[in-house]
């Protein structure tokens, strides 16, 4: 039986609560009885003093009757009966103590046989030959009175030793109690507080990572379900912000790609500008073939500034996340394209992707990718000649498509190796970078649930090393890009 079936429809503080207060009335009930077995444990004890006393002042008459008996002295006599008469004061001493005592039937007898063991003094005959049947007597109610007298003793002592044996089991028995109500009490804790939150700084970890999957909600009816509910929602809004932040990202890699697209399709206008010129001017001479020419060359120019125009605007467009098999070296190759424009003289793009490796994988998102990690590169190689080289090749161990980007930059301090993901983290003048761009890159790559490192060495360069899943060509058909 779980917890929260134990304690149905209560929230956390109520459950604590209940815990606490059960707790106190268990406390307080244990001390009750602790307190009150103490109390018969001091009643008893200050009576088996007083049996103690009363046992003594027994033998002290038995002894005086015998000297009495013996040798005759009245000074015998005298102390005889003056601790019978000590005797009787003290049965009246205990007796209304005596009352709440399991030994109370016994006590009267205990007073009768004294007063008869009194009379029995008095009436001893001097004539020797008539007091030997009542010395018999004497003898006998002597020796019971020592007998009552120390079977109170020894009848009280037992009880006190019982109490205490009970008292002892008691505190065990509430020992164990208690550390099975504290057990139950660290699990409900532990259970309903700690794991919860354990989970939660988990989360986090991971949404700072890029992985914006909601906790799972469970029907707890109490604080932890409403405080999972309201970090899912807040999940959610961290998810619509990324998104928000990559378009943002996206808007701002357009603004420095434009200036060179500009400059890209001046060349195919220019072209198309000219070949119509020439067409006008050799209209008159009816030509065909070399009209065809002409004509030909604007066509292609035309298609040229139409593939430019259409990159840009496959990149900047947004779209809902999908995977899609499709050849990697069209996404590499058309990432140059658009990057091209801003490559410095004396820095070279190699690529190396295989022209069949078919990956799933959403070509926008992994497109910004690749433009991020080569713009970054073109920056890092802070004087040419350098060279960027993008890399793929397939791990059939690990089933999956491994591509690298790496540079002949300036490299990334070792200090700093470990921050480089971390949004808003650069290494760029102020105003020269946003510091999202490769955290971007991570949180793209962990949605395609792949994973992303990252090796460089001061004044060498960087590698990025980028893992995806993969299919084998028999799973994936090659479609158009």
């Amino acid at each position: 039986m779980t917890a929260g079936k134990i304690l149905p429809h209560m929230n956390i503080r109520q459950k604590v609560g209940v815990g606490l207060t059960a707790c106190i009335l268990a406390i307080g009930f244990i001390g009750g009885l602790s307190y009150n077995y103490l109390r018969q444990i001091e009643a008893k004890q200050h009576f088996v003093e007083i049996a103690d006393d009363l046992s003594n002042t027994i033998l002290e008459i038995r002894r005086y009757e015998k000297n009495y008996l013996l040798y005759g002295s009245a000074e015998d006599l005298r102390e005889n009966r003056r601790y019978i008469q000590l005797g009787l004061e003290t049965l009246d001493k205990i007796a209304p103590e005596v009352k709440q005592l399991k030994i109370a039937p016994r006590f009267p007898l205990f007073r009768e046989e004294l007063l008869a063991y009194s009379r029995l003094m008095d009436e001893l005959p001097k004539n020797a030959e008539t007091r030997a049947p009542v010395e018999e007597q004497l003898r006998e109610r002597g020796k019971t009175l020592v007998d009552l007298s120390l079977h109170l003793v020894k009848f009280e002592r037992q009880r006190i030793l019982e109490i205490i044996q009970t008292l002892k089991t008691q505190l065990l028995s509430s020992m164990l109690a208690f550390l099975g109500f504290m057990t139950f009490f660290v699990f409900i804790v532990s259970r309903k507080i700690i794991s919860p939150l354990r989970v939660i700084e988990g989360t986090t970890l991971r949404i700072a990572q890029g992985n914006f999957r909601p906790l799972p909600v469970l029907d707890t009816r109490d604080e932890t379900q409403r405080v999972v509910e309201a970090f899912n929602r807040m999940v959610a809004e961290l998810e619509k912000r990324q998104d928000q932040l990559v378009q943002a990202k996206k808007m701002s890699s357009l603004g420095v790609l434009t200036a060179g697209i500009a400059h890209q399709l001046n060349n195919p206008l220019n072209n198309i500008s000219t070949s119509c010129q020439i067409v006008q001017e050799e209209l008159n001479q009816g030509d065909t073939e070399f009209l065809s020419k002409m004509l030909n060359n604007v066509e292609q120019e035309v298609n040229r500034a139409r593939d430019i125009v259409k990159g840009l605007l496959e990149f900047s467009r947004v779209r809902d996340f999908e995977l899609k098999p499709i050849p990697l070296e069209d996404v590499v190759n058309r990432s140059i394209r658009l990057i091209s424009s801003q490559v410095p003289p004396g820095i070279d793009i190699v690529q190396e992707v295989p022209r069949n490796l078919v990956v799933k994988i959403d070509s926008q998102r992994l497109q910004e990718v690749f433009l991020n990690l080569l713009m970054n590169a073109i920056q890092a190689i802070k004087e040419p000649p350098g060279e960027i080289r993008i890399t793929a090749r397939v791990n059939d161990g690990s089933r999956q498509a491994v591509i690298t980007v790496e540079d002949t930059g300036v490299g990334i301090p070792r200090e700093e190796m470990d921050r480089v993901f971390d949004p808003f983290f650069t290494t760029k003048e102020v105003g020269a970078g946003t510091g999202l761009g490769l955290s971007i890159v991570y949180g793209i790559i962990e949605k395609h649930q792949g994973s992303i490192d990252v090796e460089s060495r001061e004044g060498e360069g960087t590698r990025f090393v980028i893992r995806l899943p993969y299919e084998s060509p028999d799973q994936n058909k090659r479609p158009s890009s």
